[in-house]
């Protein structure tokens, strides 16, 4: 049943990704008079964003490209005040989001890796053990095959579209017992790297070798796995418009030609991301 839900979101970043893909091409070099874009919104996409304000104004000198991570729900909100002209979510839109204008435009594929500290011996989890463990029925990784130690669990704030998606997807909306709860990425993948017996979900493009990246019903979250609908933890990085993006202002409507562009794909390779198709 699990299977079935992240194969079912396969195929709903499929029908975004068509709408987003259906625009004009990317314009070259200084063809783009001086402007200002605004970003706010997911922290899992702080890599992901600064990277393309860099990039794209290398592009285009007179264009100034800032990002601020509130959070997705923050970010979505922001958009639809028209207090920003793009809302980074790292969670898909809700029904209430899309009533109000808000439009979804998947950009990229991330995985939510398990994370662990790099010290501890447990590799790979199941479902039913990852789910148990948010909910506070497993409290000792001797329960899971290892050693006799506390688990310490850690997430995110409310609100965040990493926490919201992760619940979501294990069936445990508003049903986890945090010891932790952080308000970002970083802050996450920093805590289980410090503490013995610590258990936290991050996106794959923070890893690093400070911290363990368990296999899931020994899956691991890579790219084809993830595509393909056998690693369950995925979710579609969104750059929210209010509106479609052909309404949004030439400077916007750029940016997202940008990202469909050759170089824009390389950009999500390269910050750890995968290219939907």
């Amino acid at each position: 049943m699990k299977k079935c839900s992240a194969v079912t979101m396969v195929m709903a970043i499929g029908i975004a990704v068509c709408a987003f893909t259906e625009h004009a091409g990317y314009m070259k070099r200084d063809t783009l008079a001086h402007h200002t874009v605004t970003m706010a919104g997911s922290s899992s996409m702080e890599k992901f964003a600064n990277a393309l304000s860099e990039s794209f104004m290398e592009e285009h000198p007179d264009v100034t490209v800032t990002a601020e991570f509130t959070g997705s729900s923050a970010g979505i909100e922001s958009v639809l005040s028209k207090t920003v002209d793009i809302g980074n979510s790292s969670r898909n839109l809700s029904a209430e989001e899309k009533l109000a204008g808000a439009v979804e435009n998947i950009v990229a594929i991330d995985g939510i890796a398990v994370i662990t500290d790099a010290d501890n011996p447990v590799k790979n989890l199941s479902t039913e053990q990852l789910i148990g463990i948010y909910q506070g029925d497993i409290r000792n990784w001797s329960e899971v095959g290892g050693v006799n130690m506390a688990i310490v669990v850690v997430g995110r704030e409310a609100g965040s579209g990493t926490r919201v998606t992760f619940e979501k997807l294990l069936g445990i909306r508003d049903m986890c017992a945090y010891a932790n709860e952080l308000n970002s990425t970083g802050a996450v993948k920093a805590r289980v790297a410090l503490t013995p017996g610590a258990i936290g979900y991050v996106s794959l493009d923070v890893l690093d070798d400070k911290v363990q990246v368990l296999s899931l019903d020994g899956t691991e979250p890579a790219e084809e796995s993830i595509k393909s609908g056998n690693y369950l933890l995925m979710r579609p990085f969104i750059m929210v418009t209010n509106g479609e993006i052909s309404e949004q202002s030439k400077t916007v409507q750029e940016i997202f030609a940008y990202l469909r562009s050759e170089e824009g794909r390389e950009l999500i390779r390269a910050v750890g991301l995968i290219v939907p198709d």
